[in-house]
C-alpha cells in the first residue's frame, strides 16, 4: 500500500498588524479625550457661555437687592454718586467692598474701550460674569467625567444650559452667585484626586466664595472636609498627618483672605470689620428681627421655586439617593469598592444639605438657593445615571427587561425634550413679560439733561441701577404706599474727605429694623421724569399714593412705555410660562398685559 498522504499543513492565522500611534499624536490625544470626557472641554465651555451670554443679554434684575446693594455701590466707586442701603452704613457694615471693588474695576475696564457710556459698562460686566461662569462651570463638569463618568458628565451639562435657573443666576450681581461660582470651582478641586488629594485648594475657594460673597455657602465644603476626616481617621499615620496637613493649610488660607478683606473694608469703612462675622450675626444673632422683617415664607417655597426653575431636574435631583442605593442594591458592579461608592454618597449629600437647613429657615429668597445649583445639576446628572442603569437591565426575568429598548429609549428622550422645552418656554416668558424695566431708559441720553431726576413711586423696587441713566443724572423718590425703608445716596463730598467719603462719612436715616425714613422722599415738583407702571385689567379703585400718572396728560407725556406684565391679572400657568395670546387659546389663561412707561413732566 502506498503510504498514506500527509495532510497538508494549516496556514498559519494572519495576525492583524496594529499601526503604531504615538501617545502624543494629535489624533491619539483626540481620542484620549473622548474617552475621558465624551465631548472637547472647548465645546463644553461653548456650551456653557453660550447660555451665560444669553442672560447676559436678556435676563431681568430678579431682585431689587442687586441693583440697590451692588450695581449701586460699585456705580458710587465708578462715576461718584448712587444709591446707598443701610447694609453700607458705616454703623452696620455688613457688605464686603473688596466684592464691589473688584467689579467696579472690572466694569471701568469698558470705559477704556470704544464707544463707551454706562450702560455697555452694565452689560461688559455681564459678560465677564458669564464668562468666569462659564469657566467654573467647565472645571467641575472636567471634574465629574474624572472622577464618575463621561455620561454623568453630559448630563450636568444638560441640566445646566437648560435650566432657566441657570438663566437666573448665572450672570446676576449677586454673593450667591458669585458663591456659586466658588463653589463650583471648590468641588472641582474636590472631586478629581488625580493628582492628589486637593483639600487645601477647594477649602480655599470655598472661602473665597464665603469671605467676599455670603458667608453661608462656605458650609457646602462641610461634606467634602468630612470626607477627609473620615478616611485619615482610618489610615494610617503618615496619611493622617497629611490629611491634617492639608485641612490646616485650608483654615490658614481663609483666615488670611479674611485678613485681606477685612484690610480693604478698613479703607473704605475708616474701621476695622470683620463683614463675614458682621453678616453671620445680623443673620443669626440680631435682636432687631434680622432678616425676617423682610418677609416670610411657608417650608414649600423652595420646592415650588425650584421646580419652576429646573422641573425634571429638580425631580431627579430629589429622588437621586434613593436610585443610587437601589442601583447598588440590585446591580452592584464587581470592580466597585466602599470607598467609591462612598465617596459619591458625599458628592450627592451637599444639595440635600443645603436645601434642607433653608427650607427651615423662615425668611426664604430664590437667591440664597444659587450656590446649591451646581450640585442639584450633579444630582440630577448621577439619578439619571443611575435611572438608565436600572432601566437598562438587559436581564429577561426582570420586569424592566421585558420592556422593549426602543419602547425605553423613547420614554427618556421624550422626557428630556419635554423638560429642554419648558425649560425655554419659561425662559421666553421671564423676557418677553418683564424685560420692560431694561427697556425704557434709552431715550434719556437724547431728551435728558445733566442734573435731571428721575423719580420712582410704587416702581421703586424695578429701578434697574444707575448705570440706565445718564451722566450725572440721580434716581430719586417720591411717596407711594411702601412704608418700608428706602435707599438714601451715597455722600458725594470730596474735598477733605479723600478717597471715597460716602463710604465712611456718618449716614443719616438709615436704620436696621426697615422703618419708613420720610426724608427720602422729594416733591414731586423736582421730578423731571417719572418712571410708573399702567395696568388697565385692574378695575379696583388706586391708593390715594399711588394715582395712574399716564392718565393725567395735563402734566405728564409719554417719552416710551414697553409692554409689562400684569401679575395680578395674570394666570399662574400664563406667569409660570410663555403662553402665546392666541384665540384658540382660552382667556382665562393668556396673559394680561400693561405698560412700564418713562414720562415726563410738562412744564
Amino acid at each position: 500500500m502506498p503510504p498514506k498522504a500527509r495532510p497538508a499543513a494549516e496556514p498559519a492565522p494572519v495576525q492583524e498588524k496594529r499601526e503604531f500611534v504615538h501617545p502624543s499624536a494629535k489624533h491619539a490625544r483626540k481620542q484620549a479625550i473622548k474617552d475621558a470626557f465624551a465631548i472637547q472641554p472647548i465645546s463644553a465651555f461653548y456650551l456653557f457661555l453660550g447660555a451665560n451670554a444669553i442672560a447676559a443679554l436678556f435676563s431681568p434684575i430678579q431682585d431689587c437687592d442687586e441693583t440697590f446693594n451692588y450695581w449701586e455701590p460699585t456705580h458710587y466707586l465708578s462715576h461718584g454718586y448712587g444709591l446707598q442701603t443701610w447694609e453700607y452704613s458705616p454703623e452696620f457694615s455688613i457688605r464686603s467692598w473688596l466684592y464691589i471693588t473688584l467689579h467696579a474695576i472690572l466694569s471701568n475696564i469698558r470705559r477704556l474701550l470704544p464707544h463707551s457710556n454706562k450702560v455697555a459698562e452694565f452689560y461688559y460686566l455681564r459678560y465677564i460674569l458669564a464668562f468666569v461662569c462659564a469657566f467654573s462651570q467647565t472645571l467641575m463638569w472636567r471634574a465629574i467625567c474624572l472622577a464618575l463618568s463621561p455620561r454623568v458628565g453630559i448630563f450636568f451639562i444638560l441640566a445646566i444650559i437648560f435650566s432657566p435657573g441657570n438663566f437666573h443666576s448665572s450672570t446676576a450681581y449677586l454673593p450667591s452667585s458669585f458663591a456659586m461660582y466658588m463653589s463650583m470651582l471648590g468641588a472641582a478641586a474636590f472631586l478629581n484626586w488625580r493628582g492628589g488629594i486637593k483639600t487645601a485648594q477647594g477649602m480655599f475657594w470655598f472661602a473665597v466664595g464665603g469671605v467676599l460673597g455670603w458667608p453661608f455657602a462656605a458650609a457646602l465644603c462641610a461634606p467634602f472636609v468630612a470626607e477627609e476626616i473620615l478616611f485619615a481617621a482610618v489610615s494610617d499615620t503618615d496619611r493622617l498627618f497629611e490629611s491634617i496637613m492639608r485641612i490646616l493649610r485650608g483654615v490658614i488660607s481663609a483666615l488670611l483672605l479674611m485678613a485681606f478683606d477685612a484690610a480693604i473694608n478698613a479703607f473704605f469703612y475708616r474701621k476695622i470689620e470683620f463683614v463675614t462675622w458682621n453678616i453671620i450675626k445680623y443673620n443669626i444673632f440680631s435682636e432687631t428681627g434680622g432678616p425676617d422683617l423682610y418677609g416670610t415664607e411657608p417650608w414649600t417655597f423652595y420646592f415650588k421655586n425650584l421646580l419652576l426653575n429646573f422641573n425634571v431636574w429638580f425631580v431627579l435631583a430629589v429622588f437621586a439617593l434613593p436610585l443610587f442605593l437601589l442601583q447598588k442594591l440590585f446591580l452592584r458592579s464587581a470592580g466597585e469598592t466602599f470607598q467609591s461608592g462612598l465617596r459619591t454618597f458625599v458628592f450627592l449629600t451637599p444639595f440635600y444639605m443645603w436645601l434642607g437647613i433653608f427650607t427651615l429657615q423662615p425668611h426664604k429668597e430664590e437667591r440664597f438657593m444659587y450656590p446649591a445649583y451646581p450640585f442639584l445639576a450633579l444630582n440630577a446628572a448621577l439619578a439619571l445615571h443611575s435611572l438608565l442603569i436600572l432601566v437598562g437591565n438587559p436581564n429577561p426575568k426582570s420586569l424592566v427587561g421585558k420592556i422593549p429598548a426602543k419602547f425605553k429609549l423613547f420614554v427618556v428622550g421624550s422626557g428630556l425634550l419635554a423638560s429642554f422645552a419648558v425649560g425655554l418656554v419659561r425662559v421666553w416668558g421671564l423676557y418677553s413679560g418683564y424685560h420692560a424695566p431694561l427697556s425704557i431708559y434709552s431715550p434719556l441720553f437724547e431728551v435728558g439733561g445733566r442734573g435731571d431726576t428721575v423719580c420712582f413711586g410704587k416702581d421703586w423696587y424695578r429701578f434697574p441701577t444707575s448705570y440706565f441713566l445718564p451722566k450725572d443724572m440721580h434716581a430719586k423718590f417720591i411717596r407711594s404706599e411702601f412704608r418700608g425703608l428706602l435707599p438714601g445716596e451715597f455722600s458725594e463730598a470730596r474735598t477733605g474727605f479723600g478717597f471715597f467719603g460716602g463710604t465712611w462719612l456718618p449716614t443719616i436715616g438709615l436704620n436696621n429694623r426697615n422703618e419708613e425714613d420720610p426724608g427720602k422722599y422729594v416733591d414731586m415738583r423736582s421730578c423731571v421724569f417719572l418712571v410708573d407702571s399702567h395696568f388697565p385689567e385692574r378695575h379696583e379703585a388706586l391708593p390715594p399714593n399711588e394715582p395712574d400718572y399716564s392718565k393725567n396728560v395735563d402734566k405728564w407725556e409719554e417719552v416710551k412705555c414697553v409692554p409689562f406684565l400684569d401679575t395680578e391679572k395674570t394666570h399662574f400657568l400664563a406667569r409660570a410660562l410663555w403662553v402665546p395670546d392666541w384665540s384658540i387659546v382660552p382667556e382665562k389663561y393668556r396673559r394680561k398685559w400693561g405698560s412700564h412707561c418713562l414720562l415726563k413732566q410738562k412744564k
